[in-house]
């Protein structure tokens, strides 16, 4: 039996280089996607199916020495190997370091290159290997800092067994943050089993997590396994735990605490493995105030708290993850759909995304579907509907006053966006649109500035 082709993706902006390996490595076993840059790359490693990174080093929208890490962000563990005109052992060095596999100098020939893949296919880690039966190969696509914080917390602890608690608001990605977990873990070649906690049914919500015996009850004919034994020694993941009954809760209690569980009808506690993932996007806190969440429980299942932040908190991935929602788009659809217009970018930048990325991903697939000709119109995403709020163009606080100088307007948008982000201010930069440095001067020639303003109104 002929091998399947091995999937790759292969990034660069010179369309003869990229005919010219598509054809060599074709032969080779190797089936090429094509990304002429940073941004094209993205949208398609999102869609998952790749088992590797081939990519120039000189790209138009990336560093050479910044590409393995971003390509890291974009799908973590997979291998990366980069091609380069340029014989530089300072940059190859620095590529390495990134988190490159290989750094290859043309002209190749194919037989270099072919070797230098299979190696770094060979060093596949994990996450690579992550079937996808099992779970998404979907991958989470942001620069901003603090979820990729959270990313980097999940891909700590995700060799242990500890207990995971994943909070955001509806549309954020937590499922696809717990498959994330999946794929990071200690068996990513485990089944990764999610469960609805508010789609149980409460006269069938104890046999569906832990199984029954037969003849446990009326129309119990033969033995049935609960989802904590078909997770085996994967992935357990309880959507929605916050609508748990309060006397399931106390039997997911004991089954965390024992490490074992009691099938309805049975005998004798049987043992499990799996590692639990719980997910919410209610204040779990609230709801034990309340007394609908059982507060012994709530403390056993933070052992890792994740939280993701809301759409509206992270402005910079919104073009991220629009140009990618538009590739992905306009590719399933036969649209010819490149980009989105200036009305169209100022329109997404400014809306709320109550709904989030689910919200975000809707649009623009009626945009896509919308639209005619190359770029999406403002018009095309439609008129904002009922709940659907757009972020203030302008400070709540209006025009300020005539005669106010344009380094004081200038000071208070830069200390209310801080104020906005709890004093983040890599946050602030990239919310204001300048880099940190350019922050960090203006905060310096502030602070410089106030005791001169001082004496002069004292004087």
């Amino acid at each position: 039996m002929t091998p399947e082709p091995i999937p790759i993706l292969l990034v660069t902006a010179d369309t003869a280089e990229r005919a010219e390996i598509t054809r060599d490595l074709q032969r080779s076993g190797f089936r090429l996607e094509c990304a002429a840059g940073m941004r094209e790359a993205a949208a398609r490693l999102s869609a998952g199916g790749f088992r590797l990174v081939l990519a120039a080093a000189e790209l138009p929208d990336g560093e050479t020495a910044e590409l393995p890490a971003a390509f890291a962000r974009l799908a973590p563990g997979m291998p990366v190997v980069l091609i380069s005109a340029e014989a530089s052992v300072g940059r190859a060095v620095a590529a390495m370091r990134s988190g490159a596999c290989d750094y290859l100098v043309k002209p190749l020939t194919a037989e270099a290159l072919e070797k230098s893949l299979r190696q770094a296919l060979g060093a596949t880690t994990v996450a690579a290997r992550a079937p996808q039966h099992h779970t998404s190969q979907k991958t989470f696509i942001t620069r901003d800092p603090r979820l990729l914080e959270v990313l980097e917390t999940a891909r700590r602890v995700a060799r242990s067994t500890a207990t995971v608690l994943i909070q955001g608001e509806s549309g954020t990605g937590k499922e696809l943050l717990a498959a994330f977990v999946h794929r990071h873990g200690l068996h990513p070649d485990a089944p990764y089993v999610a469960v609805n906690c508010a789609a149980l049914p409460e006269s069938l919500a104890e046999s569906e997590l832990f199984g029954h015996e037969k003849g446990a009850f009326t129309g119990a004919v033969t033995r049935k396994t609960g989802k904590f034994e078909l997770a085996r020694r994967g992935t357990l993941v309880l959507d929605e735990i916050g609508e748990m009954t309060l006397p399931l809760q106390a039997k997911l209690l004991r089954a965390l605490q024992e490490r074992e569980i009691d099938r309805v009808g049975g005998t004798a506690p049987v043992p499990i493995e799996a590692r639990v993932v719980a997910i919410t996007n209610r204040d779990l806190s609230k709801c034990v105030s309340a007394g609908s969440f059982r507060e012994d429980l709530f403390y056993r299942i933070q052992v890792v708290p994740l939280v993701v932040p809301p759409l509206r908190e992270r402005p910079g991935d919104i073009p991220l993850l629009a140009d990618h929602f538009l590739a992905q788009f306009a590719a399933r659809f036969g649209k010819p759909v490149r980009r989105f217009a200036d009305d169209a970018v100022e329109r997404l930048s400014r809306h709320e995304w109550r709904g989030n990325v689910r919200e975000l991903e809707n649009r623009v697939e009626r945009a896509v579907l919308l639209a005619n000709g190359e770029s999406v119109s403002s018009r095309d995403l439609g008129r904002e509907g009922r709940g659907e709020v757009l972020r203030a163009a302008a400070p709540a606080a209006g025009t300020p006053p005539i005669g106010t100088t344009v380094w004081e307007m200038e000071r208070q948008l830069i200390m209310g966006t801080l104020s906005e982000v709890n004093q983040n201010r890599t946050r602030a930069a990239e919310m204001l649109g300048i880099s940190i440095r350019t922050l960090r001067n203006k905060l310096r020639e502030y602070r410089e500035e106030a005791p001169a303003a001082a004496r002069i109104s004292a004087g």
